[in-house]
């Protein structure tokens, strides 16, 4: 083959939403990588710009573009490429395959679908077709029928008895779908389901909730050859997706009979779909016999694959790829032991629980119940040689607060309150178990309640058994109980606590006894031969397997789950820290617990450590590794927070100083370092009480933004108008502070300004300016923001560089610095200073060609800018124009508000990248898939105080021959001012309601602004979480409201032509 005849595209899966995160980022940067071990030449096409996969260095060709039909197709035209994986983009990449094909534009282009054939991906994912394969195989499956009409869908689950499962086809992470109980619990969710699937088809099947849940990753290539790469048993019954599920690898509860044949059954299926690469089954066994139903199948790399690669050390993805190349597994070297082949079956000798991460805390009217639909943002994994180990150390990992498996707010609660929660299924399910243990609830009652097998809710007793050993032996504890309670991997902490002693005490005791955890391989074999890639877990055993890195090796701290405030661009940051630390000679050393990204493949760093992000597992990996030193500031706050409690231990922090970050994030001392560098900020006060808090509002003036000190994602952040607002938010968030106080700022209306700059602490260099679309008050991570700034004037510019150099300089910092700026009233104020890697890191690398990270970790070992050879001040911004958009996922979380405040609520973002600002701004809209209509219906419902600029915006859609809707207030207003437009009803006043127009389909664009106060039962939150359920477009932004419009004209004057340019063009600029 020539080598123009050896170009691929690749598919990613675009922006992060719940139900699809980084493992696809993940599993595609593998693959891309495996590619063009081969040689081949790779086209990448993905919107993710917080990603390492959409890095220049990862393929020859990155397009940031749209995962969309039109702008594909313009990619393929112009790249020309032999053949198409779209395996490793998830759900979004699986579907731009089947629409690329059936619009023919493979057939036109001559590009062949490389891996698994289109025809097989359809009987995995048309649940028809699936059907009558899983019959000709003879595979059960439960009794189910397809349907497009509601009321066909209602009669059929009236006549096979409810509970009923819904699915919506082509749809990921269970969107729309659900479980009816009855009636009409059928009828909503079939409605809605109907609507969100992409060919408007659901399939309805019987309840098998309650049988386990059991799901086995295999692998099959064009020889026909089959191997389970692993398998794994969900702890919680069938009803919650396996995403919410908490997972634990190899099953424990199946005897060889189930185990064998489900095993037969899975290679039969792979084997009859034809699937090339990896697969995922899903099954519900019935714990009383050995039936079995398939529940479904994924002829794609998954969630599931991405833990079973990281469980296994078996690499999924990089095998996949060169599976679809046409190479057989008995040829392709398993890069972890580099002597066996990868036709071999993973065999562990220790356990892995998978545990999710939900974003309840930052929605705290959430319905928090589990089901068919997920809501998590992110997992954490943890390996331990016993299970009660690996799941205490698991939820150490989440970072929720917790260090063990007692929640205390479940103490106070009597025997019938607790036994009313086990038959809640939500996220705090698992401690409901424990203390229902602790008060003596008898297993079987439980296990009978929760449908949980008891063979894991006896594990968690036996956690119980030690806590009460440790509390009858108090002080005289003894060194049988000690070592049974590391052995369960609890925390010296935990053990003091339960024991009613200081932490000290036991961990004098434990260090006298000498009982340090022993570090132990993933392998992937058990032993059987020599692992040849670092990658270590800690257990309480008597062999220690770990070789140090020796007196050139440097921690990197990770960034630990994906959450809502703390994405994959943190990720991003360690693993360029990482690959920056290779290239300077040193040995680099990660410590994550994240199984879905890059920062803990097994190549990614010299070291790898799976474990809990806290201070007692970080320092005992310290210990025994003795480092150079410490990298904290790209982990996001997770690291931050370490960095002060490890320096006190005597630990090196390489880069920024501690005293510097506390004199950030330290009200008092930032205010003093403001004075003396005679910068403004808005003003403030720093209040403990409710009654300061009056006091302060009286001098300060409505209106009030408020927050606790300390804070990431601006969590339990509000805008508060009057004093009543205040009095509510007090009582509620004082809660979230513990003893930090509370701050109170002026809230100013302006624009608001985002630099991130690399600095030694003598000089300082600023990559770009970045201008926030929404108007100040609207968290910057779910802001559009666009490159260069566009309405910043020279003299503001010179202003802003000089403030930031002064504060990088004031501050000593030592990497990266993130300042947030507003322009009120022509002057500039701070925000706020995060001396530590932000969210536009990757973003600003991405689109002025700065590696900042590399960089940062230069000077974090001691190098200049001078030296590096970087520019000082602003460097002079690029010849095009590159827009951040924000993506959310309300649909997936029952009641909550979507409009968008100080408090982020974005799950990740998309890039658009262009010549123009309007073109830019069409990509991103585009890319964030804001479906806006060519035309039809738009709802205009807002405040008193936006309702001239919302006439100036409906006058702009008319005259592009939108028709416009009103509730009175607002349609009096535009009437009044010559904007046409039609009345409707609020829903108090009945009749046919604005409601009852956005249910039946009429409305095709809302734009609707918040009224004071965000409760439930108001108006506004009813309309727009009806128009998330119902998948139409909401706006609460007017800002945003004016970008769309401006895009719409754009089109229709033919001004935004479709247009893609890889990143690699960009750079030669």
């Amino acid at each position: 083959m020539t080598r123009e005849a050896k170009k691929v595209l690749v598919i990613g899966s675009g922006p992060i939403i719940i139900g699809q995160a980084a493992e696809f980022d993940y599993a595609g940067t593998q693959a891309c990588r495996s590619l063009r071990e081969e040689g081949y030449e790779v086209v990448l096409v993905n919107s993710n710009p917080a990603t390492i996969m959409t890095d220049s260095d990862i393929a020859e060709r990155v397009y940031i573009e749209p995962i969309s039909l039109e702008f594909v197709t313009e990619v393929i035209r112009k790249e020309r490429p032999y053949g198409l994986l779209a395996t490793l983009g998830g759900q979004v990449g699986l579907n731009m395959a089947v629409e690329l094909s059936e619009a023919g534009v493979l057939e036109k282009y001559n590009v062949r679908l490389l891996g698994t054939t289109l025809a097989a991906i359809k009987q995995a994912e048309d649940r028809e077709l699936f059907k009558e394969a899983m019959k000709r195989i003879n595979q059960p499956v439960p009794e189910s029928d397809i349907f497009s009409d509601v009321e066909e869908a209602v009669a059929f689950a009236n006549r096979i008895g409810y509970p009923i499962i819904i699915r919506p086809a082509y749809t990921l992470g269970g969107t729309g779908g659900g479980i009816a109980q009855n009636e009409e619990e059928m009828y909503m969710i079939a409605l809605r389901g109907i609507k969100l699937s992409p060919i408007h088809q659901i399939l309805v099947e019987r309840s098998v909730a309650g049988w386990k849940e059991i799901e086995y990753e295999v692998m099959r290539d064009s020889a026909d050859n089959c191997i389970i790469v692993c398998n794994m048993e969900n702890i919680d019954p069938v009803g919650v997706h396996t995403g919410d599920s908490v997972v634990v690898a190899p099953s424990q509860t199946l005897n060889d009979i189930q185990y064998q044949m489900l095993r037969t059954a899975s290679i039969d299926i792979i084997r009859y779909l034809e699937i090339e690469g990896g697969c995922n089954v899903q099954y519900a066994l019935d714990p009383h016999s050995n039936n079995y139903y398939v529940i479904e199948v994924n002829p794609r790399v998954s969630r599931s694959s991405a833990l079973a690669s990281k469980a296994t050390g078996y690499p999924i993805a990089k095998v996949a790829a060169k599976v679809a190349l046409g190479m057989t597994l008995d040829e392709i070297t398993n890069a972890v032991t580099g002597e066996t082949k990868a036709c071999f079956e993973p065999s562990l000798d220790y356990v892995v629980t998978k545990f999710p991460r939900w974003p309840f805390e930052k929605f705290s009217m959430a319905d928090r119940t589990l089901g068919t639909q997920m809501k998590a943002t992110g997992e954490v994994m943890a390996i331990d040689r016993t299970l009660e180990g690996s799941l205490l150390k698991a939820i150490r990992s989440l970072e929720i607060g917790l260090d063990h498996i007692a929640l205390p707010k479940l103490a106070h609660e009597s025997m019938e309150q607790l036994i009313e929660r086990l038959h809640k299924v939500d996220d705090e399910r698992l401690y409901t178990v424990a203390e229902a243990l602790r008060r003596g609830i008898s297993v079987e009652k439980i296990a009978y309640i929760t449908k949980i097998d008891t063979f894991f809710i006896n594990k968690i007793k036996n956690i119980i058994t030690v806590e009460q050993r440790l509390a009858a032996e108090g002080e005289n504890l003894t060194e049988d109980t000690l070592r049974l309670a590391k052995r369960y991997s609890m925390p010296d902490g935990v053990i003091a606590r339960y024991a009613g002693v200081g932490t000290d005490v036991v961990t004098k005791k434990r260090e006298e006894l000498a009982i340090y955890p022993t570090y132990k391989y993933v392998d992937t074999c058990a032993a059987e031969f020599e692992a040849h890639t670092p990658y270590y877990y800690s257990a309480y055993a008597t062999e220690d397997e770990v070789v140090p890195q020796g007196d050139k090796s440097v921690i990197v701290l990770g960034s630990g789950p994906i959450r809502i405030g703390q994405g994959v661009e943190f990720d991003y940051c360690s693993v360029h820290s990482s690959w920056a630390l290779r290239e300077a000679g040193m040995k680099s050393i990660i410590i994550n617990n994240n199984p879905e990204t890059v920062s803990t493949d097994f190549d990614t760093s010299d070291s790898l450590y799976f474990e809990p992000l806290t201070v007692e597992d970080v320092m005992e990996v310290i210990r025994k590794e003795n480092p150079v030193g410490v990298i904290a500031q790209f982990g996001g706050q997770t690291a931050i927070n370490l960095a002060g409690p490890l320096a006190q231990r005597g630990v090196n922090i390489l880069g920024t100083s501690v005293d510097s970050i506390d004199m950030a994030e330290d009200r008092e001392r930032f205010d003093d370092l403001l004075n003396t560098l005679g910068i403004p900020r808005p003003v403030g006060a720093l209040v403990t009480s409710h009654e300061e808090a009056l006091a302060a509002a009286a001098r300060l003036g409505y209106p009030l933004i408020v927050r606790p000190s300390y804070v990431l994602g601006g969590r339990a952040m509000e805008i508060v108008y009057n004093d009543d607002e205040l009095d509510v938010y007090m009582k509620e968030a004082v809660v979230a502070s513990k003893d930090h106080p509370v701050l109170i700022d002026r809230y100013m209306v302006g624009m608001e300004v985002e630099v991130d700059a690399i600095s030694d602490g003598e000089d300082v260099c600023i990559p770009g300016i970045m201008e926030q679309i929404e108007r100040a008050g609207v968290h910057s991570g779910d802001s559009m923001a666009v490159y260069p700034a566009q309405h910043v004037s020279p003299e503001m510019t010179e202003q802003i560089v000089d403030y930031t150099r002064r504060i990088a300089r004031g501050l000593n910092v030592k990497g990266i610095v993130n300042i947030q700026y507003i322009i009120a009233d022509n002057t500039l104020h701070v925000i706020e200073v995060n001396p530590r890697s932000s969210r536009t890191v990757p973003f600003i690398s991405k689109v002025t060609g700065i590696n900042m990270i590399a960089y940062a970790t230069r000077i974090a070992l001691g190098e200049t800018l001078k030296g590096m050879g970087l520019p000082t001040g602003l460097v002079p911004p690029k010849p095009y124009v590159a827009v951040k958009a924000p993506v959310f996922s309300f649909a997936k979380m029952g009641l909550v508000e979507i409009a968008l405040g100080p408090e982020m609520k974005s799950t990740g973002e998309v890039m658009g990248i262009g010549r123009t600002y309007s073109e830019a701004l069409f990509k991103a809209i585009h890319g964030a898939r804001m479906r806006i209509p060519e035309a039809g219906h738009i709802l205009i419902t807002v405040a008193d105080r936006d309702k001239e600029e919302a006439a100036q915006l409906a006058k702009g859609f008319t005259e592009l021959g939108y028709h416009i809707m009103a509730t009175d207030g607002t349609g009096q207003y535009f009437k009044d001012h010559g904007v046409d437009c039609v009345l409707v009803n609020k829903i108090h006043q009945g009749g046919s309601t604005c409601a009852d127009l956005i249910r039946q389909g009429k409305v095709d664009l809302m734009v609707n602004t918040l009224t004071y106060g965000k409760r439930p039962e108001r108006e506004g939150f009813r309309l727009r979480r009806l128009a998330v359920e119902m998948g139409t477009p909401c706006l609460t932004s007017l800002d945003t409201a004016r970008e769309v419009l401006r895009v719409v004209v754009g089109r229709a004057k033919k001004e935004v032509t479709i247009d893609v340019e890889a990143l690699q063009d960009y750079e030669m600029e």
